[in-house]
């Protein structure tokens, strides 16, 4: 911070006091509406994966890849100890 003259020290302090890193982030409102609308199709597929559903071998399966994605998510998870 040496080099900077008033002006600049006052702009960065004043960043950092009011929680500004500097980086911009998008509208809240977009993000939102993604959700929902990936929501509403994934429950439309969801249904209609079940509704197709004829025997109990195709529920295991299913079942399956219910444990599979738990799996996955357990492996990924960034804050897993290890």
């Amino acid at each position: 911070m040496g080099n900077l003259d008033i002006t600049q020290r006052n702009s960065l302090e004043r960043s950092t006091l009011a929680g500004n890193d500097g980086l911009r982030r998008g509208s809240e409102k977009g993000a939102t509406v993604y959700v929902v609308i990936a929501l509403v199709i994934a429950g439309a597929l969801s249904y209609a994966a079940i509704e197709a559903i004829e025997s109990g071998w195709q529920w295991l399966v299913l079942g399956m890849i219910f444990v599979t994605l738990i799996g996955v998510m357990i492996a990924l998870n960034p804050n897993r100890r290890g």
